[in-house]
């Protein structure tokens, strides 16, 4: 499908939260914001890593022993590729002309308890274009989710841009960006989750045992730095544009995370301290591309730079003319590359636990 070049290409970036862990609930939270997002024009539309039914914040925090509970609830709120939740996607995307690019956590039809970090970019049709598993769960990612594959690690041509996605912190990977890179990619989707906490912030223990603490001088993990500079490469190095899509961490999962744990306070603390991650977009350079938001009574448009705290979609116009300047420079996967001294090779195969002849 041949994208247009003329007519400026809006971006709806879905800055919100699940109903945590509620597979139903959400979709339905989803498909109303697909809706919204529509009516203020919007071609391509754009939600948080795993945003059905939830990111499981918990693991970061909580031992393992103390999590049973939590992942039985994720594996049964967790939704398969084919089923009701997202048909129900693929029908609001086709009802309404629009590309959705969606973060589920999948489960398999072979296995009550293996699960993906998924994402999905259905086209305007209704019709699958990408199905992706995150390569690499990311530390604590490991006790929720299984290693995905190279299937997805495809751009899709659609009639608003040439559109591809990785989740979280396989933005990191040159080679998987790289991939999606020689496949002319113009929009460059990352999605990423509410908070992602790598050491408990300052004053989630108290005051007393957090000064200890801060004498170490460990910092935590920065959402919105370690973000935008991965995905400001990729937008420098790809002369695409980005779109950095956070969830927002709601009340319902503090309170889910810390029931039931032996600190449960000092898990509550945590989580709402923790740094939040944020929604934005760049330009085919790696700068900042301000957004606006709409005012759902008046209509009215708001610029921001960027959406973190609250829920709220941001829009933004690319016009997918300016990926073309920048690789006069240097196209790295074209005329500024050296075909003939590297290789890189992907493996698309799907894999399943068996094959019977």
């Amino acid at each position: 499908m041949g994208q247009n070049m003329t007519t400026p290409t809006r971006i709806a970036a879905c800055h919100v939260a699940p109903v945590f862990l509620s597979a139903k609930e959400t979709t339905a939270k989803a498909v109303s914001l697909i809706h919204e997002a529509a009516g203020n024009d919007a071609n391509l539309v754009v939600f948080p890593e795993s945003y059905i039914p939830a990111f499981p914040v918990w693991s970061a925090l909580r031992p393992p022993s103390e999590n049973h509970e939590l992942f039985k609830q994720m594996a049964t709120e967790s939704i398969y590729i084919d089923g009701d939740e997202i048909g129900a996607i693929r029908a609001a995307a086709k009802q309404l002309g629009v590309v959705v690019s969606m973060g589920f956590s999948e489960k398999a039809r072979h296995s009550s308890a293996t699960l993906w970090n998924a994402n999905v970019l259905v086209g305007a049709d209704g019709e699958i274009l990408v199905h992706h598993r995150k390569l690499v769960p990311t530390f604590y990612e490991k006790l929720t989710w299984a290693p995905g594959d190279g299937h997805g690690l495809e751009v899709a041509a659609t009639a608003f841009g040439r559109v591809g996605a990785l989740i979280c912190g396989e933005n990191t990977n040159p080679l998987a960006r790289y991939a999606l890179a020689a496949q002319g990619e113009q929009i460059h989707i990352s999605s990423w989750p509410p908070v992602w906490p790598t050491r408990l912030p300052p004053g989630a223990l108290g005051e007393e045992a957090d000064g200890k603490a801060a004498r170490g001088g460990a910092k935590s993990y920065d959402n919105v730095g370690a973000n935008r500079t991965r995905a400001a490469a990729h937008c420098f190095e790809a002369k695409c544009f980005g779109v950095l899509c956070a969830s927002v961490l709601g009340a319902d999962a503090v309170e889910a995370a810390a029931s039931g744990s032996g600190a449960a306070e000092v898990v509550a603390r945590g989580l709402r301290l923790s740094s939040r991650g944020a929604t934005m977009f760049l330009d085919t350079t790696g700068a900042l591309l301000p957004g606006f938001t709409v005012d759902g009574g008046t209509s009215a448009r708001a610029r921001r730079d960027l959406l973190q705290e609250d829920e709220g979609i941001l829009y933004a116009d690319v016009d997918l003319g300016d990926c073309v300047e920048g690789k006069q420079y240097h196209d790295v996967a074209g005329g500024y590359q050296r075909l003939d001294v590297f290789e890189l090779k992907v493996d698309r195969t799907r894999r399943e636990p068996v094959s019977f002849r």
